[in-house]
């Protein structure tokens, strides 16, 4: 499934994802991961810093789903696919320069890449859109939501 180039801005806009994994019992689990690249029209991934629970539940069933939302329009994306996790080595080496460029020192502090191949990719609305609200208004209201939470 080929990520269009609406997914592939809002990714770059928000790359906080929602990774959502199944445990080795068979539960299933929600973790944001906040380093999130395009790297083709097919793949995306996130820098493993701190998530030894997603780390064991990929390997386990190398399967996610990723959620990424704007949260002022409340329009997002679900990407679904096959997952690998690179460690050091050379094409861990041939690849961290795309973190470094975006997240710097931060980069710095990557254990493993994993890559998601979106094999769906599906979108994400709210409930509003259905009625009519437009985006500007989505947008409008949520600016007036987030200044009264952070004035």
């Amino acid at each position: 499934m080929v990520l269009n180039d609406a997914a592939k801005s809002l990714i770059a806009r928000f790359p906080l994802g929602f990774v959502a994994t199944v445990t080795p019992e068979g539960w299933p689990a929600v973790s944001p991961k906040g380093t999130f690249l395009v790297l083709d029209d097919d793949t995306i991934g996130f820098g493993e810093i701190r998530s030894p629970g997603t780390m064991r539940n990929l390997a386990h069933l190398a399967q996610a789903e990723v959620n990424f939302v704007d949260q002022w329009t409340r329009k997002g994306i679900r990407v679904r696919g096959a997952t690998r996790v690179i460690l050091p080595g050379a094409e861990y080496d041939a690849l961290i320069g795309k973190w470094r460029a975006v997240w710097g020192d931060l980069a710095g502090r990557i254990n493993a890449l994993v890559l998601v191949h979106a094999e769906t990719v599906k979108p994400i609305t709210t409930p509003p859109y259905d009625d009519g609200v437009s985006e500007a208004e989505m947008i409008a209201l949520y600016k007036q939501k987030f200044s009264e939470i952070y004035p």
